[in-house]
């Protein structure tokens, strides 16, 4: 779509996609400069779009949990509060994903998501004393542990919704 700016007919689709191809970039690991000098702008102008667009500051945060009977109100608070990494799951779906697996499979997917938390400043784990201990020992991450009960915990626990998004903004600074 054109708009007629003053004397300027400006090219809306251009600069959608050039603010899509600025973020994209960014997002990848790129310097402001070196998307600037890409790009053709000010370096200033990238920080000034990144601040128009911030929701918040902060270390990236993950939150796991196991097992909660309640495991969708705390997958909404985490999308909520833009955690950038959940995984809750209720005693049912932690067996199937256990049971859904070889080992090999098992042991890699785990892998897998130990080495993707290693890539958050901070870690919120819901679950047993032994779990949470496990979880710090596995992590050279800030974790925050919540605990839920003495392992082994066979049964769904209820987690207050409202105290895991209190931690979550507590922890945004």
């Amino acid at each position: 779509m054109l708009l007629r700016i003053g004397e300027k007919i400006v090219n809306k689709q251009k600069i959608h996609q050039t603010v899509e191809q600025i973020l994209e970039m960014r997002s990848h690991g790129f310097s402001q400069q070196e998307v600037a000098n890409t790009i053709g702008v000010d370096r200033t102008f990238i920080s000034r779009l990144e601040t128009a667009g911030e929701i918040r500051k902060g270390g990236r945060i993950a939150l796991i949990g196991f097992p909660i009977k309640n495991y969708e109100d705390l997958q909404n608070v985490a999308r909520q509060e833009g955690v950038e990494y959940c995984l809750i799951l209720s005693e049912q779906q932690r067996w199937n994903f256990v049971q859904s697996k070889s080992g090999v499979e098992l042991f890699n997917t785990i892998m897998e998501i130990v080495a993707k938390l290693r890539q958050y400043d901070i870690v919120i784990i819901i679950g047993s004393n032994m779990r949470i201990k496990l979880v710090e020992t596995l992590l050279d991450k800030e974790v925050i542990g919540v605990q839920i009960g003495e392992s082994p915990i066979a049964d769904d626990k209820y987690v207050n919704a409202e105290e895991v998004q209190s931690i979550i903004r507590q922890l945004q600074f």
